[in-house]
């Protein structure tokens, strides 16, 4: 099986067995957003374990 490209550009696997993910609703349309909002959008998230087959399946690991 093939690695997904997509998701192989887009997460990382960790140590620990998590997957680091960016945040959404970053790239544009944000003025009328509050700073605290974007700020909180810019950091690290990590992808819920009910997400975590699909992404095994993505990064065949």
């Amino acid at each position: 099986m093939k690695t997904h490209s997509g998701a192989k550009k887009r997460l990382q696997l960790l140590k620990s067995g998590k997957v680091k993910r960016k945040q959404t609703r970053l790239r544009h349309l944000n003025s009328h957003m509050k700073s605290k909002t974007k700020r909180h959008l810019g950091q690290t998230a990590y992808v819920h374990d009910a997400n975590m087959l699909q992404i095994q399946r993505c990064l065949v690991f």
